[in-house]
């Protein structure tokens, strides 16, 4: 049998990370990602996601399936690759006049931790069932990816309960890099007749994200709408499902396992 990477196809994350639902669970990330000052300031700082957003996407995209689907060999390069660019990005946030570093444990934290709470609530509410017993699990699992980034496995939540408990007590702070961060999310650069899906997509991640994040952007957001939009992204997501029941990396992933 093939190396099967840091998880395998018995892994809840390999379920939950194949489904198109992660794509909203990244959009939902980054808008609360954006709320920790000193993790937005190195953002807007030292990324080129203003000029080219789609390559920024790509590259967390290309980063979560290695990580996920590929050997153990790959996602140990994949994580040297984001060390190295951690170790560049340093400076001071122009908003609370205090320092910062990409590498620093409790930024990297904050990172995962949004992360992985964004993946569960995207699955649960557009991919598909999982029980709390599978959301442990899958939250459990997720620790190994940290080792990657150079954070020690016992720095973050190993249970949905926990990094829930942990988010809650986390301060929000609405700069104007985030304000600007986040008009480039809802409305990057794109094509007349793809701006109505990506409109639905936006209104996906919103009605994801908590109470206080809404209102810490001003974003107007009214219980029924949720009658409308998850049935529409549900649907588009089980569809795609049945078209593709199995994305390329998972295919590769499984060739891997038996060649």
């Amino acid at each position: 049998m093939g190396d099967p990477g840091l998880f395998g196809p018995e892994s809840v994350a390999w379920r939950v990370l194949a489904d198109p639902s992660m794509l909203l669970a990244g959009m939902r990330g980054l808008l609360i990602q954006a709320l920790h000052p000193l993790a937005m300031a190195g953002v807007d700082q030292h990324s080129d996601y203003k000029a080219d957003p789609w390559g920024r996407l790509q590259r967390t995209i290309e980063y979560v399936i290695t990580t996920t689907f590929g050997d153990t060999a790959a996602a140990e390069a994949m994580g040297a690759r984001v060390r190295a660019v951690h170790e560049r990005v340093v400076g001071v946030d122009p908003h609370t006049g205090k320092a910062y570093r990409a590498d620093d444990p409790d930024l990297l934290a904050w990172v995962h931790n949004v992360e992985v709470h964004s993946f569960v609530a995207a699955y649960r509410r557009y991919g598909g069932w999982l029980s709390d017993r599978d959301a442990d699990r899958f939250v459990a699992e997720m620790t190994r990816v940290t080792r990657l980034v150079g954070l020690p496995s016992d720095a973050v939540p190993s249970t949905l309960d926990e990094l829930r408990a942990v988010l809650r007590e986390a301060p929000l702070e609405i700069t104007p890099a985030a304000r600007e961060g986040v008009r480039t999310i809802l409305s990057p650069p794109l094509p007349l007749a793809a701006r109505p899906l990506y409109g639905v997509a936006v209104a996906g991640a919103i009605s994801l994200l908590p109470r206080r994040v809404r209102t810490a952007y001003g974003f107007p957001w009214f219980a029924p709408a949720d009658l409308a939009v998850r049935p529409a992204l549900f649907g588009l997501f089980r569809a795609l499902n049945v078209a593709t029941p199995d994305p390329l990396p998972v295919r590769r992933a499984r060739a891997r396992l038996v060649s």
